[in-house]
């Protein structure tokens, strides 16, 4: 069952390169853009610099960006991010536990969480043309103006 706006955010906690654990429900406080990503996912080749620059703009804010990339072999998601850096939080989730939780069916798929833990909205795929409207989104949710 797929988690739509209004609903409250499935936790996790998963696990970034270096070992540390990301976990939801310690970002409480913060607007989250939760984003699942593959590899093989070509949007997400454009989704991540859009990313970047959210994280540059707003990461100072209560803003954070916690990207779960689901391949089942590391070395396929490391290969892409050498290639399309990432400069916000990437976690991974191998066995899908998430991606299931979220109810994703498709790559890229993004929830963008209040700070009180709900989807506020919900993105399947990535659209050049709906990022500037995702960005007044986040503005407002942070009270920036």
């Amino acid at each position: 069952m797929a988690v739509d706006a209004g609903a409250p955010a499935p936790s996790f906690a998963l696990p970034t390169a270096a070992g540390d654990t990301v976990s939801l429900d310690r970002l409480r406080g913060k607007v989250v853009y939760v984003d699942f990503w593959a590899s093989w996912c070509g949007p997400c080749r454009r989704s991540f610099p859009w990313m970047n620059e959210m994280h540059r703009k707003y990461g100072a804010k209560d803003f954070a960006i916690v990207a779960i990339n689901v391949d089942k072999k590391r070395p396929d998601a490391e290969r892409f991010l050498s290639q399309v850096p990432a400069e916000f939080t990437v976690v991974y989730d191998p066995a899908g536990t998430t991606p299931s939780a979220y109810g994703v069916k498709g790559m890229p798929s993004s929830y963008l969480v209040d700070a009180t833990g709900r989807v506020v909205s919900v993105e399947q795929g990535f659209r050049d043309e709906r990022a500037a409207e995702l960005e007044a989104q986040v503005r407002t949710m942070l009270g920036v103006k």
